[in-house]
């Protein structure tokens, strides 16, 4: 992959109850279309999801969620570097199986025990993100001091267990988790600080696409309509050397980072 700019991380929601594409690519055959469509405009490589991680969701069976990725990542597997969010072990082992070359698991380690060892064991990249708890109470979760040293030391405790997993180092993304246990306010501290998180080390992904807090901005807006603003941030994570930004729309974001690109190669 290239590593020169920001990378754009297309997602593809294989759920109904997804906030934003709910049900819109459920279907393995519409899934695989959209991804595909995801890499022509641009998509650097994609995230598929079989269990809405949104505010309030009700989590699915294991079997319902692998039902619902495996034919999609087997489908898309080769076009592109593919993704999956998950929290389960399981089925990040079906999936690597299957040819996923990530595992995206929003809660780092914390909701399965076995996924560390999972991905030790299969040499796979990781991204652990910050968690403090599901969708039905994460929104109760989001008490801090100060949230971006608070949401850094957290994720240096999982960076941790990582470690002790046998996890290579050089395999792990972070991301702070925007709109999990997080107000919006503490959303927008996170995005004004994003560069803090480079004290750890790590590559870091950030996924601000068509959220709430942006929604909020916007006077609640539509999650379709939020692209413009989505394309703002991955604006600022280009600046400054996120190394993927996940999103819904890609051209878009492409576009925006490519002005970004340009820029810089004038100021030398």
């Amino acid at each position: 992959m290239n590593r020169q700019r920001t990378l754009v991380m297309g997602v593809v929601n294989v759920t109904p109850d997804s906030f934003s594409d709910g049900g819109l690519w459920l279907n393995p055959t519409d899934a695989i279309a959209h991804g595909e469509e995801l890499i022509a405009q641009g998509a650097d490589l994609l995230d598929v999801g079989g269990e809405s991680t949104r505010p309030g969701a009700v989590r699915p069976a294991a079997e319902i969620e692998l039902e619902r990725v495996l034919p999609v990542v087997r489908g898309l597997a080769g076009k592109a570097p593919v993704s999956v969010d998950t929290m389960r072990a399981e089925v990040a082992r079906q999936v690597i199986d299957a040819g996923a070359r990530i595992i995206n698991d929003v809660s780092g380690g914390l909701a399965d025990p076995g996924m560390l060892g999972i991905i030790a064991a299969s040499g796979v990249e990781y991204v652990c993100q910050h968690w403090r708890g599901h969708g039905a109470v994460m929104n109760r979760l989001a008490r801090y001091d100060d949230v971006v040293p608070e949401v850094i030391d957290e994720l240096r405790a999982r960076l941790q267990a990582c470690e002790e997993s046998g996890i290579d180092s050089e395999k792990i993304i972070v991301d702070p988790g925007l709109g999990f246990a997080k107000t919006a306010e503490q959303d927008w501290s996170i995005l004004a600080h994003v560069d803090a998180f480079s004290v750890l080390g790590h590559r870091v992904l950030i996924g601000a696409s068509r959220k709430r807090f942006l929604g909020h901005l916007l006077a609640d807006r539509e999650p379709a309509s939020r692209d413009g603003a989505t394309a703002a941030i991955s604006v600022i994570c280009a600046q400054q050397g996120i190394w993927a930004v996940r999103t819904h729309e890609v051209r878009g974001q492409r576009d925006a980072i490519a002005v970004v690109e340009r820029i810089k190669r004038s100021q030398g």
